[in-house]
């Protein structure tokens, strides 16, 4: 209704201010309520489509932004239809100025909208009240989440009894327990775990089930339907598209083009005369990395340590004594990864993606992860999801900061779009301009 009511006064205010002489015009009132009317109604079955109003509390920002944007393009592209149609004034005089004027009103109060509700449910109000049972190390990961992110307003309650129907019951009665998040890879029988469902089921508790990290078959397929049978197929990724993947490589060209020439023609010779002064060796360091269908290529960077013999084989460390003092500049703002754009021509590598590792990183954890060779179904990035989001670096626990990483590749992988790509290059560049804690 809000979104309707700004739409409403957007376009009246539109009409006053560049119609003077229609205001007092009655026949032109109602005509134009009758357009308004075909717009409300425009904007609301697009709605269904663009799932602008289908927003879950984990929602990002991000894929907020993205939904909002495609629905917008599409509703600006029904509003000049109906003025051609109908004749209408209203519609037809400057729609670039009335679509700007839409775009920044509707953006504007849905993103006070979005944020102010994450606001209340960070202060503990407007929460869901979830449980985990039989919980392992995929149901740790998800509780952290929701224990560091307020915003998504889940309000956990533990469970240390026995799995009794009755006393079940009662915990949920008594909790309000709204999601009940289950591993699949759990040690319950058959029977208990099938009961379980089916008291959830009578007590109207939603059960969300966490596949493990090892597990692929909730990676490889997809489900779907021929008429009423469900059946699984083969996932098929955004960018197995031909024409997603062309916009994409075109995209890496021209920007890769733009950066080379405007940034990098001057900013490689400086880089490049500082590391020569810090240190002895060469300008750019060379590493062989898996890319696009784990084929091996020249990785580019610029030299950050001093030159040894574990470079290949050992990843950086706090305080790590072979990163030179430039190194440790370079590295903190990511410049150290602009020859990569060099990559990009190539083919090799594309703006954004998923990081390539060493070598010996990955054919460490690729028998130790579940579809860790996901991240090869796209080209490597110079960025990427994880990194913007903060997962980089190897402090704390190494395996469960790879997992994490790995999540946010398969989500990129699945989850592909040019607008997603633009929120993570912008991402990007704010902490090349702020420094990047997490850079090692």
């Amino acid at each position: 209704m809000l979104d309707l009511l700004v739409i409403a006064s957007i376009f009246i205010f539109f009409f006053i201010s560049r119609n003077e002489e229609l205001k007092y015009n009655q026949e032109s009132w109602y005509q134009n309520a009758f357009s308004l009317a075909l717009l409300f109604l425009f904007w609301m079955l697009l709605s269904g489509r663009t799932k602008i109003y289908n927003i879950p509390r984990n929602l990002t920002y991000t894929l907020f932004l993205e939904r909002l944007l495609i629905h917008f393009l599409l509703f600006v592209f029904g509003v000049f239809l109906i003025g051609k149609v109908s004749y209408n004034a209203f519609f037809n005089s400057d729609i670039y100025w009335l679509s700007l004027y839409l775009f920044f009103f509707v953006s504007l109060s849905k993103s006070l909208i979005y944020f102010g509700i994450k606001y209340i449910r960070s202060l503990g109000i407007n929460h869901r009240n979830i449980m985990f049972l039989n919980e392992n190390s995929s149901t740790e990961i998800l509780k952290n989440i929701f224990k560091d992110r307020k915003d998504y307003g889940y309000k956990i309650f533990e469970y240390n009894t026995e799995l009794e129907s009755e006393k079940l019951i009662d915990f949920w009665k008594k909790n309000g327990i709204h999601t009940l998040f289950l591993p699949t890879e759990n040690s319950l029988d058959q029977e208990i775990e099938d009961n379980l469902f089916k008291l959830a089921e009578e007590n109207k508790v939603h059960i969300s089930l966490i596949p493990s990290i090892t597990q692929t078959d909730f990676f490889l397929y997809d489900l779907g339907y021929i008429q009423t049978q469900p059946v699984l197929n083969q996932a098929r990724y955004p960018l197995d598209y031909y024409s997603n993947f062309l916009l994409k490589r075109i995209f890496d060209i021209v920007f890769s083009i733009i950066v080379l020439i405007g940034i990098c023609s001057w900013l490689f010779p400086i880089i490049a005369i500082f590391i020569k002064i810090t240190s002895k060796g060469p300008v750019f360091f060379i590493q062989r990395r898996y890319g696009f269908h784990e084929e091996v290529f020249n990785c580019f960077k610029f030299r950050t340590m001093i030159v040894n013999e574990e470079s290949a084989t050992k990843t950086t460390a706090d305080n790590d004594l072979r990163i030179t003092k430039i190194g440790k500049f370079l590295r903190k703002t990511s410049l150290d990864e602009m020859p990569q754009f060099l990559n990009v021509l190539r083919g090799e590598m594309s703006i954004v993606g998923p990081r390539p590792h060493m070598l010996a990183v990955d054919n460490y954890y690729k028998p130790k992860i579940g579809r860790y060779s996901l991240r090869s179904m796209v080209n490597p990035g110079i960025t990427g999801l994880a990194q913007v989001n903060g997962l980089r670096g190897d402090s704390g626990n190494v395996e469960v900061e790879m997992k994490k990483r790995v999540l946010a590749d398969a989500f990129y992988v699945r989850n592909w779009s040019f607008v997603l790509d633009l929120v993570i290059i912008l991402k990007t560049i704010f902490l090349v301009i702020g420094g990047d804690k997490n850079a090692k």
